[in-house]
């Protein structure tokens, strides 16, 4: 019997991205239950859902909830319509073809999994992987190398495309809203390993989703990959969250990672304002200060 999937997903004013997202969802050959679309941006996406299918659970928000608030939020309203399983999914990305849905819940039937990923293949080219993988302990985003292994156990890419038993949220919760944005993914996957959950990714299906090769900014011959989100926000909320998360799960290679990695790649590019606002950013979270109002913190955390 085909169990009962809901899709969670977020969109904030990525009008035609959507578009293509609930296209691709109303095209799987497996059928979707419901989605339930959360929209915190400032323009409604009203004409794009009515055009969506009848499937659609719209929830709007008239507060910026960011991606972990908005997830929080249309997991629970997906959780509340009865799903066996819930289907993650931002709105800049979307399914690479109909099957994609029903290859994931043939594999975590397979292999009894509590969470299973496809890959998620840069929209500008996927031939190429938007987020790094590291396999024989060498990082690649080279789709033709993961695609001919199959099934990977043990990896998994937060929150694009991932179908999550609806189990999972009722043993570690869902994503923390005080993160707010860049960071909620990591503390996820942390709670999922630390549960002992089983997880992994299909190498054969797709989402594909806008890369962030350009964020990365690999030092020391790419022994260690600082992350340098564009946007003095985005900054700040990927600095504080990190140190916040350093110290929760007491990672020392994070820590090690970070206090060489960020300060060599400030003043290697004279960025002192920038080394500036990372330590700043870093050391208050770490501290586990420095969460509150979105826009009170939008508003403190512009550099000049």
């Amino acid at each position: 019997m085909q169990p009962k999937v809901a899709v969670a997903a977020v969109t904030f004013d990525r009008h035609e991205e959507l578009a293509l997202l609930l296209k691709g969802l109303a095209e799987q050959t497996a059928p979707i239950h419901s989605i339930a679309l959360v929209d915190s941006g400032t323009v409604p996406a009203t004409e794009v859902v009515n055009a969506g299918g009848d499937n659609i659970n719209y929830l709007r928000s008239e507060a910026n909830l960011g991606g972990a608030g908005g997830f929080a939020y249309a997991i629970l309203a997906a959780m509340a319509s009865g799903a066996e399983w819930i289907w993650m999914m931002d709105d800049d990305g979307h399914p690479e073809d109909a099957s994609c849905l029903a290859e994931l819940l043939k594999t975590a039937e397979e292999h009894r999994l509590d969470i299973v990923s496809p890959l998620v293949a840069a929209t500008a080219d996927p031939n190429r992987l938007s987020f790094n993988f590291r396999i024989n302990g060498l990082l690649t985003n080279d789709r033709s190398r993961l695609a001919p292994m199959g099934y990977l156990p043990d990896m998994v890419h937060f929150f694009n495309g991932a179908l999550i038993r609806t189990e999972v949220f009722y043993k570690i919760g869902i994503p923390d809203v005080k993160f707010f944005i860049r960071g909620d993914e990591v503390d996820f996957l942390s709670r999922v390993k630390k549960a002992g959950l089983k997880y992994g990714t299909l190498a054969t299906v797709a989402v594909q989703h806008p890369a962030t090769w350009t964020e990365m900014k690999p030092v020391f011959g790419g022994f260690i990959t600082p992350v340098i989100p564009e946007g003095d926000f985005k900054r700040y909320c990927y600095f504080r969250n990190r140190g916040y998360l350093t110290r929760k799960y007491r990672n020392l290679r994070w820590f090690g990672a970070d206090i060489v990695g960020f300060p060599y790649y400030f003043l290697k590019t004279g960025d002192l304002k920038g080394l500036a606002h990372w330590f700043g950013a870093y050391s208050t979270g770490f501290r586990g200060k420095g969460f509150g109002s979105p826009a009170l913190l939008m508003s403190t955390n512009r550099q000049g």
